[in-house]
């Protein structure tokens, strides 16, 4: 093997795990938003909830 092909497969590999890390890093993000949505989601649901069980809607 060349020192060339040793060196292309490095950089694939090291651009690899750049892109998990960043892929990594925005699936993180977007769990830590819809987490805290959730509380904020469970409310809505259950104010709608009173609301039609109330005839408001």
């Amino acid at each position: 093997m060349d020192v060339e092909d040793l060196l292309k497969l490095v950089l694939v590999l090291v651009v690899i795990w750049i892109v998990l890390e960043i892929l990594s890093e925005v699936v993180g993000l977007a769990l830590g938003l819809l987490g805290s949505l959730g509380g904020l989601l469970g409310v809505a649901v259950v104010v709608l909830i009173v609301l039609w069980l109330t005839d408001r809607i």
